[in-house]
């Protein structure tokens, strides 16, 4: 019996994550070679996986592109193998990811995403509810090493708390946890970053857009995805005002 897209999106970021967390335990390696061999054993099972249970479909990866030929607005699968490998590699360190995502129409249509060391599963398929309380004070998750400054702006602007944590995959599922309440970036990423936890927050009911407020557009011959903006839908207006509230050359 043949498993619907977002059950194999969720079991293939499962499977992924217990393979890295095997290698995280048995490692004696440096970070690096600990980061590149996580890496590459995450991206080859999912790519296998894939080809065996959806051999029509392309695979757009960190890594490259696998399978037939990629053409524009048709089903193709996102991922990213390891969302964090900094973060991978520190031991203790959970806030580092699996993303595994299906586009079709330049939008996603399913998709996973694993925090292996919390042992969590987030997917399309059954997607977490929204808190129903109000938000006292904004919180915004940031980069733990390089928060932006224009995000230190516009915290300041409409009164937020920063609070740091590592891949773009554990901000923007933090927001959908409800552990934060927005995640603002800025710094340019590609759309296997975002593909995955933009899904599973969409079908969830969260705001996301680019900063400007433009739809986020997948499966595009170039996968830069320069900027994104993911949060509860009453911070929205207050976000998206204030971002267009700066000056044209810190945008």
């Amino acid at each position: 019996m043949s498993v619907d897209d977002h059950e194999l999106a969720a079991g293939l970021a499962q499977r992924a994550g217990e393979c890295l967390l095997r290698l995280r335990e048995e490692s004696t390696s440096d970070p690096k070679a600990l980061g590149d061999a996580g890496d590459a054993a995450a991206h080859r099972l999912l790519v296998d996986a894939l080809a065996q249970e959806r051999p029509d479909d392309p695979v757009l990866s960190e890594h490259g592109v696998a399978g037939p030929e990629r053409v524009a607005g048709q089903r193709v699968w996102i991922v990213d193998p390891l969302d964090g490998t900094r973060e991978f590699t520190e031991p203790g360190r959970a806030d580092w990811a699996v993303h595994v995502a299906l586009a079709e129409g330049h939008e996603v249509i399913a998709s996973a995403v694993a925090l292996p060391a919390q042992g969590i599963v987030l997917d399309t398929g059954e997607p977490p509810k929204q808190p129903t309380h109000g938000i006292a004070r904004p919180r915004i998750a940031v980069s733990r090493s390089r928060p932006p400054e224009f995000v230190t702006e516009i915290a300041e602007q409409i009164g937020a708390e920063l609070v740091p944590m590592g891949s773009a995959g554990a901000k923007i599922t933090a927001v959908v946890l409800g552990e934060v309440d927005a995640y603002l970036h800025g710094g340019g990423q590609y759309e296997w970053d975002s593909a995955a936890p933009v899904g599973i927050a969409r079908a969830a009911g969260l705001h996301t857009s680019r900063l400007d407020g433009s739809e986020l557009v997948y499966d595009r011959p170039d996968p830069w995805l320069p900027d994104l903006l993911v949060c509860r839908r009453e911070l929205a207006v207050d976000l998206l005002t204030a971002l267009s509230d700066r000056p044209e050359g810190s945008r």
